[in-house]
């Protein structure tokens, strides 16, 4: 049984009774981690820890919803009071939404001070569109004087987002529009519509502008755009103007049409990407770019916001130092959007903006009221969540569980010719596994395998992305700690060297790992 507080229900306590209601009355494209494997039935989780309901324990290294750890004591004492006092909408006037807007602005540089409250990353980058185009539209007001002397309206100009290849932002109409690694699973979209144009994603390992790559592994990436020259970069700033190039191209196009730019969506750490990292000074280039055309920098920090990187509070912060050819400014954005860890696991996320393009927004009269967002319960969240994450100093222990974590990595990889690359800061690490350092051949099949294996016979739950699907991708609670970080690589170290040389003749029949 299941007690829910007012009344006792009967709960199955069978993961396969659980599996087969879930079947029967949820859509098969809700999908299920570990299908694969068997579906995982989670009972509760503290720290960096869930806990199935049989009571074994899983080491958690992908879950950066809970950024203060699962069934933190704190948070939960702060929602479960509030609950028991009120839980409404903003429409009312109540401390925790005011002062919650007032804290996240402070972590934001610049004027980037005016909060909107959302439920989720997919409803703030949603809204984070909106904005831009709000803007777009009042700068393509633009009048010219009639011969009496009055003005009249010029013709109205298209305008039109950037978005990078394999990107992901979300799974409303608007920003599935902006999210190409959803155009390639299924039929619903099969690219990027009209007024969305597409760049290569800025990979210097794989990519086309990849960096110390021989001609020998650039060609044998068969992922790469074919519109992309493959050149081989000597070091990140060539990378990172080769890769910039693409996107003052398009800038070049939309403007040489007379239309506008809108905006330019970009997450500063490329998580379903594969934990693509841009190359110092792209974003800036970009941006430039951008902003010269008349749109504006949309900063997606739903992943890897509030302190994951540890070198910094924002992944936008992260590749945008000088590099001796431009300005030693800083780009900060015009719109952010932050999600997931916002709330530890409460729904609750945001878009932050600046002043004038409020204004913008504002001026078209149309009222923007969201029923459950920023709910007093879900302040109260967000509230205790940044108090945990500054008292604790989780991003400063992101740092430095990164750093070890990334050192017991390099020094697997000098003794494992199956780790191509590892990258990433902090707790937001992808390790890239082939099967040829020369070719780059993606270990599609392997990565699965160690993946399954993890999760079977070590007890650690991680994640697969990239294209090829070969990038495990970490990215746990941020309370993750180095004792953690010991057990995950020396766990994946045996699934990896002891367990992947004995299955290798039966990589051919294996099916997806789904995370």
């Amino acid at each position: 049984h299941f007690y829910l507080g007012f009344f006792i229900i009967p709960f199955c306590r069978c993961p396969e009774q659980v599996e087969s209601l879930r079947s029967q009355h949820m859509s098969e494209s809700c999908s299920v981690s570990y299908k694969n494997t068997g579906p995982l039935h989670i009972s509760h989780g503290y720290k960096a820890r869930l806990v199935d309901i049989n009571g074994i324990e899983y080491l958690d290294t992908r879950n950066n919803v809970a950024h203060c750890g699962h069934g933190h004591p704190e948070i939960l004492r702060a929602i479960t009071h509030q609950v028991n006092q009120l839980n409404t909408n903003t429409r009312y006037l109540h401390p925790h939404a005011s002062l919650l807007a007032k804290k996240l602005s402070d972590l934001l540089p610049g004027s980037l001070d005016k909060v909107f409250f959302v439920n989720s990353g997919s409803e703030a980058n949603d809204l984070a569109l909106r904005l831009a185009r709000a803007y777009s539209m009042q700068q393509s007001k633009q009048t010219t004087p009639n011969s009496n002397g009055t003005s009249q309206n010029k013709k109205k100009r298209k305008d039109h987002v950037i978005t990078i290849d394999h990107a992901y932002h979300g799974h409303t109409l608007a920003t599935l529009d902006v999210s190409p690694y959803k155009h390639r699973q299924g039929k619903e979209i099969e690219n990027c519509p009209d007024y969305v144009r597409r760049v290569p994603c800025p990979d210097v390992y794989r990519g086309a502008h990849s960096i110390n790559r021989t001609e020998q592994q650039q060609s044998g990436d068969k992922e790469s755009n074919s519109e992309m020259k493959q050149q081989h970069c000597k070091n990140e700033i060539e990378a990172a103007k080769q890769y910039a190039s693409y996107v003052e191209l398009e800038c070049e196009k939309i403007t040489s049409q007379g239309d506008l730019v809108s905006a330019f969506l970009m997450e500063g750490g490329m998580s379903v990407a594969g934990v693509i990292m841009p190359p110092k000074s792209y974003i800036r280039r970009c941006v430039n770019a951008v902003r010269k055309a008349g749109g504006v920098y949309i900063a997606d920090e739903v992943q890897t916001g509030f302190g994951r990187l540890g070198k910094c509070m924002w992944a936008f912060q992260y590749s945008t130092g000088n590099d001796g050819d431009a300005n030693d400014a800083d780009v900060i954005p015009d719109i952010v959007t932050v999600g997931k860890p916002f709330g530890n696991g409460m729904p609750l996320a945001a878009v932050v903006t600046t002043p004038r393009i409020a204004s913008a927004f504002e001026s078209l009269g149309v009222e923007y009221f969201n029923t459950f967002a920023g709910s007093p319960v879900c302040a109260a969240a967000g509230l205790s969540m940044l108090h945990t994450l500054s008292s604790e100093r989780l991003q400063e222990n992101a740092i430095d569980v990164g750093d070890y974590m990334i050192e017991l990595f390099r020094e697997l990889q000098s003794r494992s010719e199956w780790i191509g690359d590892i990258r990433g800061s902090g707790l937001f690490l992808g390790v890239e596994l082939v099967r040829d350092r020369d070719t780059l051949d993606p270990a599609t099949k392997e990565t699965s395998f160690v993946c399954s294996v993890m999760k079977e016979k070590y007890k650690v739950l991680t994640s697969v992305d990239g294209p090829h699907e070969n990038v495990i991708v970490v990215k746990p609670p941020m309370v993750f700690s180095r004792e953690d970080a010991a057990l995950f690589v020396s766990c994946f170290e045996k699934a990896l060297m002891e367990d992947l040389p004995l299955a290798k003749d039966h990589l051919r029949d294996l099916d997806k790992t789904p995370t």
